[in-house]
């Protein structure tokens, strides 16, 4: 499905003590980075606001004045995208992830857009898909009732569509960071033992520019067998030298994420073989 996003990232952060929030980071990623993350299958993406150091290349403008809100930065990302469906959403969104994206755009329908309710019930406008006509439509007048657009409020904007209202896929969907506590929850969120491997995974895949299905147990599973078989430190030295052989493979025309099933494969029957052999010298030297 073509579309566009617009971020918007220029907000005053006034909770924030007036800290560049869009910069600041969840499990070692900035929440710009993470928002735009889960819309990578844009076609053209929009940030609104200052120009920051990104992990892959957006289109950037600013809405006039700078500082003008919500609808005045819609509007100059809307300038900037061509595509009959535009994603728009706040850069402040640390768990959004393409799963939400995705459930939006289909959201649509015959619709003039669909929007994200969170757990609460409330109507997020920017996590949200919308068709890009209707919405300059609704601007235009906005700006010819007003004769501006600065100050206006998003939800004044919204509330003229004909809009679908999905319950979030994922219940942290929505949550966003205003204030030092929610972006101390969102990191403690991140560390929990139940999702940190995911997080931290996904935060390497993005530092080095990979996009790779990772199959975690059987790395994790590769990882014992050479510790307990070989030698602890022959987990981590094991797994690199299986990432090493992968994308080798993968630089012949292999499927990556089976190259690195094979590797890992070869890897671990060798430790199972090695651990095999000292049982049974064990065995000989105690008879």
């Amino acid at each position: 499905m073509t579309y566009d996003a617009i971020v918007l990232a220029g907000g005053a952060a006034r909770r924030l003590g007036g800290a560049d929030k869009p910069a600041l980071s969840v499990g070692g990623r900035t929440l710009l980075d993470r928002v735009l993350d889960a819309c990578e299958g844009a076609r053209t993406t929009v940030v609104v606001g200052g120009r920051r150091t990104t992990t892959r290349p957006v289109h950037w403008a600013r809405e006039e004045p700078p500082g003008g809100g919500p609808v005045a930065a819609l509007d100059a990302g809307l300038r900037r995208t061509t595509a009959e469906l535009v994603l728009v959403l706040s850069a402040d969104l640390p768990f959004l992830d393409r799963s939400t994206v995705r459930a939006l755009l289909d959201g649509v329908g015959a619709a003039e857009g669909a929007l994200l309710r969170d757990p609460d019930g409330k109507d997020q406008p920017l996590v949200a898909a919308y068709r890009a006509e209707p919405l300059r439509r609704e601007i235009a007048l906005l700006a010819t009732e007003h004769g501006h657009l600065s100050g206006l409020p998003l939800r004044g904007l919204t509330a003229e569509l004909e809009l679908t209202r999905l319950a979030a896929p994922q219940p942290l969907a929505s949550f966003d960071c205003d204030t030092w506590d929610d972006l101390a929850a969102a990191r403690a969120r991140i560390r929990e033992h139940g999702t940190v491997l995911d997080q931290w995974i996904t935060a390497v895949k993005n530092e080095l520019g990979i996009d790779l299905a990772v199959d975690t147990k059987t790395l994790l599973d590769l990882a014992r067998d050479a510790a307990h078989g070989v030698a602890r430190p022959a987990a981590p030295l094991t797994t690199f030298l299986v990432g090493y052989a992968a994308a080798q493979a993968e630089a012949t025309g292999a499927d990556p994420a089976q190259a690195v099933a094979e590797a890992s494969r070869k890897a671990a029957d060798l430790a199972l073989r090695w651990a095999a052999e000292a049982q049974t010298d064990e065995q000989n030297g105690s008879g």
